[in-house]
C-alpha cells in the first residue's frame, strides 16, 4: 500500500483517432511533471502510421524518448484491436467499430493483466477517453481509480450525459424528430438541433456509433472522475449542472508547452514545413484552412473553398490531407488551381498545425470546428470561420459563434457558393467584423491564461485531480 501512495501509476487508453491522442499526451506530460509514472498506450496500427509518418530511430524508441530523458517516467506501449494491420479500418468502418464495441476491451484487459505484478510502481489509476465502453469494468477487476478523460468540450459531453431526456423529448431516437429548441437540458440553455453533434441529429441510431456512443455514456457515471479538456469560466453552467451528478473536473485548455514544444507531435502524415513560405508574407495576412485529422470534405465543398479563395484575394495555407477521400493533392481542385494560385496561397498535405497557426503571418483560421483546433485558434487569437463536418463539430461552432462571438458562421448544411465563402473570408481578415472577433478573442485567451495560472480554475482542479486520486488509490488498497 506505501508504493501505491508513493508513486500514482496511471494507464492512459485513449480513443485511436489523432485529435484524441494529441490531449491525451499533453496531459501524459502534466501528470509524469507531478510524479505521475505514466503507461501511454496506442494500437498496434496506430503506432504503425505514427512510425510511417516519421520512422522511428534506434535512439528515439518512441514519441515519449525526449520526456524520459529529461527524467519523465513516462512508458509506452501497444495493444492489438482485433485486426490485422493490412485491415483498412476506414473503408471497413461499421466493421471496426464493431470490433471496438466488442472485441478491443478483451485485448486492452489481456494487456493490463500482463502488467499486474510485473510493473513497478504497482498501476493505481485507468485514465481512459470517455468514448471506451469499458473502463468501469476492468478499473474494478484490476482495483483501479476510474478517471475519465473527455476531450471535446462539457457542451458536447452534456448532451450525450442526457441522452434519455433528448429520447424522451422527441429530440433523438425518433421518426418525427422535434425541430424546436432544446430547453430542458440541465446546465445547457437554450440550443437548436441543428447546434446538437452529428450523431445525434442522425436518424439511424442502431449504428455501432450509436451504440458506443450510448455504452460509453452509460459507462462514464460509473467513473470516480470526469476530467474534461475545456474551461470552467468557458463552460460555467454546462460544468456546475454535471458536477451536481459526479466529479467533474475541467483541467484545459491541454496545449503544448515547456517540454512538450521539443517533443514530436503524434502526427499520422509526414508534415510539411510550412516556415519559409509563411517568412515571405506580412503579419496576420495568412489565412490557415485545414479540415483536421479526420473528417471528409466532399467535392463540392473543396471546389468552392478553392474558387472562394481566389475570389477573396487573401493569402493562405490549405492543408488537405493526403488520404482525403480522392483529395489527395490535386483530385478534386480545379484544373490549373496550382498555377492561379501563384504567391497568394500554398497547398499541402499535412503541417505541424501550431507552428503553422503561431506564425505572425497567421490571422485567421478557416476551420471545422475540432475541438483542439477551437483551442488553439483561441490561445493564439485567430479569429475562426466556422465549416463543421461532423460529430462535435456543431456544437463546438455553436460555442465559437453564438456564445462567445470569436468567429463566423460559413453555412448550416446547405451548399456553400464561392461568392459567400470570399465575402466571409475577407469579413474575417479585415474590417469592422474582423476587429470586433479579435477583441473577443484576447478577451477569451486572457480567461484561458487565468485558468492556467497558478491561483486559476484549471489549475486548481488539476491539482484537485491528483489529490482525489491519491485518496482514492488509498481507499481501494485498505
Amino acid at each position: 500500500m506505501a508504493d501505491r501512495q508513493q508513486n500514482p501509476h496511471a494507464v492512459m487508453f485513449p480513443v485511436p483517432l489523432q485529435g484524441h491522442i494529441i490531449p491525451f499526451v499533453h496531459l501524459a506530460l502534466k501528470l509524469a511533471s507531478e510524479g505521475f509514472t505514466i503507461t501511454f498506450v496506442v494500437t498496434q496500427a496506430i503506432h504503425h502510421k505514427m512510425t510511417q509518418a516519421r520512422p522511428i530511430t534506434v535512439e528515439e524508441e518512441d514519441m515519449f524518448t525526449a520526456a524520459r530523458k529529461s527524467g519523465l517516467d513516462i512508458r509506452y506501449k501497444t495493444v492489438g484491436d482485433g485486426f490485422p494491420l493490412g485491415f483498412d479500418r476506414d473503408q471497413n468502418l461499421e466493421q471496426y467499430l464493431e470490433g471496438f464495441l466488442h472485441v478491443f476491451s478483451a485485448h486492452v484487459d489481456d494487456l493490463l493483466g500482463q502488467m499486474v505484478g510485473t510493473a513497478s510502481p504497482t498501476m493505481t489509476c485507468l485514465i481512459s477517453d470517455t468514448f471506451h465502453p469499458w473502463p468501469s469494468t476492468l478499473a474494478r477487476k484490476y482495483n483501479l481509480v476510474n478517471v475519465s478523460f473527455w476531450t471535446e468540450p462539457a457542451l458536447a459531453f452534456s448532451l450525450y450525459y442526457h441522452l434519455d431526456l433528448l429520447r424522451i423529448n422527441g429530440h433523438y431516437d425518433c421518426h418525427d424528430k422535434r425541430e424546436d429548441t432544446i430547453d430542458y437540458v440541465p446546465g445547457v440553455g437554450g440550443l437548436e438541433p441543428k447546434d446538437l453533434t452529428s450523431y445525434l441529429q442522425e436518424t439511424n441510431t442502431s449504428t455501432a456509433m450509436h451504440r458506443i456512443v450510448q455504452a460509453s455514456f452509460k459507462d462514464v457515471k460509473k467513473a470516480d472522475i470526469v476530467i474534461c479538456n475545456t474551461v470552467q469560466e468557458m463552460e460555467s453552467k454546462a460544468i456546475l449542472a454535471l458536477q451536481e451528478r459526479q466529479s467533474f473536473y475541467a483541467i484545459g485548455p491541454l496545449l503544448p508547452s515547456g517540454l512538450a514544444k521539443s517533443i514530436v507531435s503524434p502526427s499520422f502524415w509526414m508534415e510539411s514545413d510550412c516556415k519559409g513560405w509563411l517568412d515571405t508574407n506580412p503579419s496576420g495576412t495568412v489565412l490557415y484552412v485545414s479540415f483536421g485529422s479526420f473528417a471528409e470534405c466532399n467535392e463540392e465543398a473543396v471546389v468552392e473553398i478553392a474558387y472562394g479563395l481566389l475570389l477573396s484575394k487573401v493569402r493562405f495555407i490549405w492543408v488537405l490531407r493526403p488520404n482525403t477521400e480522392k483529395a489527395s493533392l490535386g483530385n478534386f481542385l480545379p484544373l490549373g488551381f496550382g498555377d492561379q494560385i501563384k504567391e497568394q496561397g500554398l497547398v499541402v498535405p499535412w503541417c505541424n498545425q501550431i507552428a503553422a497557426i503561431s506564425h505572425p503571418s497567421v490571422g485567421g483560421f478557416l476551420t471545422h470546428c475540432g475541438w483542439n483546433s477551437v483551442l488553439e485558434s483561441i490561445w493564439h487569437c485567430l479569429p475562426m470561420l466556422c465549416f463543421p463536418l461532423f460529430t462535435d463539430q456543431f456544437t463546438n461552432r455553436k460555442l465559437v459563434v453564438d456564445d462567445w462571438r470569436i468567429g463566423l458562421n460559413l453555412c448550416d448544411r446547405k451548399p456553400i457558393t464561392r461568392y459567400e465563402i470570399a465575402e466571409k473570408i475577407n469579413n474575417l481578415m479585415g474590417g469592422k467584423i474582423s476587429i470586433e472577433l479579435g477583441k473577443k478573442i484576447k478577451e477569451l485567451k486572457g480567461t484561458m491564461e487565468h485558468a492556467l495560472s497558478s491561483t486559476g480554475s484549471s489549475e486548481n482542479n488539476f491539482n484537485q485531480l491528483i489529490h482525489d486520486v491519491k485518496v482514492k488509490t488509498l481507499e481501494l488498497g485498505v
